[in-house]
C-alpha cells in the first residue's frame, strides 16, 4: 500500500469563489453547515452533488487553515453586503411584497 497526498478538492471559479470539487457548492456553504453542527454525512445529504470524501477533506482543510479561510469568508460577506446595497439602491425593495401580492391577486380574478 502506498500513501499519496491528495489535492484539496477546492477550485476557484472565474469570480474568485471557492467551490468544492467540480460542483456549484461553495466553501462558504460547507463551512457554515459544519459550524452549525452538521456532520459531513448530513452535508452530503443536503447537497447530493458532493462526495463524502470531498466534504471531509474540505473540513480538514478548514480546520488546519482556519485563519486564512475565515479571512476569505469575511471578504465574501463584505462583497455580498456591497452587492446587496448596490441592488437595493438600484431597485427599491420598499413595497415589493405588497406589489407581488397585488399582481397575484389581480391574476386570480381575471
Amino acid at each position: 500500500m502506498f500513501i499519496t497526498a491528495q489535492p484539496i478538492p477546492l477550485t476557484r471559479d472565474s469570480n474568485g469563489v471557492m467551490r468544492v470539487a467540480e460542483t456549484r457548492v461553495t466553501l462558504d456553504i460547507v463551512v457554515a453547515a459544519f459550524q452549525a453542527g452538521a456532520t459531513p454525512e448530513t452535508i452530503v445529504q443536503q447537497y447530493p452533488s458532493l462526495a463524502l470524501a470531498d466534504v471531509y477533506a474540505v473540513i480538514g482543510y478548514y480546520l488546519k487553515h482556519q485563519p486564512e479561510v475565515d479571512v476569505y469568508l469575511q471578504q465574501r460577506e463584505a462583497e455580498a453586503a456591497r452587492i446587496r446595497q448596490e441592488n437595493e439602491a438600484r431597485f427599491d425593495p420598499t413595497g415589493v411584497r405588497e406589489r407581488l401580492l397585488a399582481r397575484r391577486t389581480g391574476k386570480e380574478h381575471t
